[in-house]
């Protein structure tokens, strides 16, 4: 079972893993509505090291990035439901919009996203920052047709009147 942990847990902690000689790697997202593509890409990015950490957005920046309808769950929801896997050993949430913070305290041996991105998108944003680090970013396969925002609107029309 995973652990919630702040900034200041974090950036000790990578150190710590690192000095033992751990592979850390890392991934980031709002992981608003968790479904099974969710946990195929997490399964997918642990497979890859020894410690797998989860930055999430926070609701503030979940907002900046997906709307103010989002996100449906709550950050501590949402961290409870990733610590919960047995593939994730932390989580950090994160108030910034993009995850270079998080990066920067990790500084991780490996970064994915999951295939919906391209690596010219993940080298634009949080990949330069995995590199300075001398980490590498991966893509991990994504499953078609899962994102939380295709659960939402399955819902909505279920239940549309």
């Amino acid at each position: 079972m995973g652990k919630l942990v702040s900034a200041e847990e974090l950036s000790r902690l990578a150190a710590d893993l690192k000095k033992q000689g751990k592979r850390i790697v890392t991934t980031n997202g709002v992981f608003d509505i968790l479904h099974v593509g969710h946990a195929q890409m997490l399964s997918e990015t642990k497979a890859r090291g020894d410690v797998l950490i989860v930055g999430i957005n926070s609701d503030a920046s979940a907002k900046q990035n997906k709307g103010d309808k989002r996100p449906v769950n709550n950050e501590k929801d949402r961290a409870g439901l990733l610590c919960a896997l047995s593939c994730v050993d932390y989580v950090y949430i994160f108030p910034e919009k993009g995850a270079d913070r998080f990066i920067e305290l990790v500084k991780p041996n490996i970064h994915t996203k999951a295939g919906q991105y391209t690596m010219e998108q993940v080298m634009a944003k949080e990949g330069s920052v995995v590199v300075k680090h001398g980490g590498k970013v991966e893509l991990v396969q994504f499953l078609p047709g899962y994102s939380s925002t295709t659960a939402i609107e399955r819902v909505l029309e279920a239940y549309r009147p």
